[in-house]
């Protein structure tokens, strides 16, 4: 019998748990202020732990429920199948995006990292 064939009174506790390096990243992506990034080496490197592959896998699969577009690629590129969505959050905010060349795929922009990082030092309003 698998866990998840077992009625909820009888589930092992750890089942619904987060692992607590997913805990952790996520906690990292909801401290981001609104208009600034993050990319995924730099989330690890705020956490001491991982490197950018382990903090993609966390997003990719429980990322959801924070706001995943504020976790992006070091090389600017708006997150594949994501990209509208991404673009349209970016633009709400304020993110300061570069425009893109005519040679670009889609002619979507890239984000302006140089403008946009945040290396964690300040807190978004509302956190401590």
């Amino acid at each position: 019998m698998s866990e998840q064939s077992l009625p909820d009174g009888d589930r092992p506790e750890y089942v619904d748990a987060l692992p607590e390096y997913a805990e952790r990243v996520l906690e990292v992506t909801e401290l981001i202020p609104p208009g600034r990034v993050m990319t995924y080496g730099d989330v690890a490197e705020y956490l001491e732990e991982g490197g950018p592959r382990q903090v993609g896998r966390v997003m990719s699969l429980y990322g959801g429920g924070v706001p995943w577009w504020r976790v992006v690629r070091a090389d600017g590129v708006l997150l594949a199948g994501h990209e509208l969505e991404a673009l349209g959050r970016y633009r709400e905010e304020g993110t300061p995006l570069r425009e893109a060349n005519r040679a670009a795929e889609g002619h979507l922009p890239r984000l302006d990292l140089r403008r946009a990082r945040w290396d964690g030092g300040e807190r978004a309003q509302g956190h401590t």
